[in-house]
């Protein structure tokens, strides 16, 4: 299947919401001046995604083949046990933003900017989630992103990217240590799962903004080599 693209993501920042995540009062001395640069970054914001529905073509020990790629993860060749198809995915703040954050000063504004700019990819994941949900109805899903477990490691962007074909159409590339630019951008597979899977519950790191999850040890003991390979003879 072609690549799904979508360009055209409404994107308007809500001035209550944005100075709470800056810890800022409304009636500060700098609100107006973060409100202002926000003003600015959403006119120029393009957020963007692309995605395709993509098959399992075959499955190894520690790896599953999609769409001609080889991709090799323990926990994702379990996760993905009973499931067909995946939807690979790439969303982006959108290059617009980042060539225009790229021209501001200070250490203030620039942080400012970078949240603008979280926002603008916030609302492109929550864009691809709905076409998603309209247009293929996959139920409850799950994500994986290399480069978020050791276990998938970020040199494997380069193999998603692969499977995507047409990034791109978004203007992200990745860089010589395979970092994505724009930085504000995800990439990942989404599937559907019985049981939510999140990247956080196998991660030890304490100190962690973007934690979404607590660590789960029951839940690494399932994901050992030997509990994942009596899992799957059990399938």
């Amino acid at each position: 299947m072609d690549a799904i693209l979508l360009d055209s993501i409404p994107f308007e920042i809500d001035a209550d919401i944005f100075l709470s995540s800056l810890h800022m009062k409304k009636d500060s001395r700098q609100a107006k001046e973060a409100l202002d640069l926000a003003s600015q970054g959403q006119k120029i914001a393009k957020p963007k995604v692309i995605y395709r529905e993509s098959l399992i073509e075959s499955k190894g020990d520690e790896s599953v083949l999609i769409d001609g790629v080889a991709l090799t993860s323990h926990i994702l060749r379990t996760n993905l046990d009973g499931v067909g198809r995946v939807f690979p995915f790439l969303a982006t703040c959108g290059i617009e933003i980042e060539e225009w954050s790229n021209g501001i000063s200070g250490f203030l504004q620039r942080f400012w900017a970078d949240t603008v700019k979280s926002f603008a990819l916030g609302v492109a994941f929550s864009a691809f989630c709905n076409h998603l949900n309209e247009k293929f109805n996959p139920g409850q899903t799950s994500i994986m992103n290399p480069g978020s477990l050791e276990d998938w490691p970020i040199q494997q962007q380069k193999e998603l990217f692969s499977i995507l074909k047409d990034t791109n159409r978004i203007g992200v590339r990745l860089n010589e240590n395979l970092m994505m630019i724009p930085v504000k951008s995800l990439s990942g597979l989404m599937f559907s799962s019985e049981e939510k899977f999140i990247n956080c519950q196998l991660c030890k790191r304490k100190e962690c903004p973007g934690r979404m999850a607590e660590y789960n040890e029951m839940l690494v003991d399932k994901y050992k080599p030997q509990a994942c390979q009596k899992h799957m003879e059990q399938q």
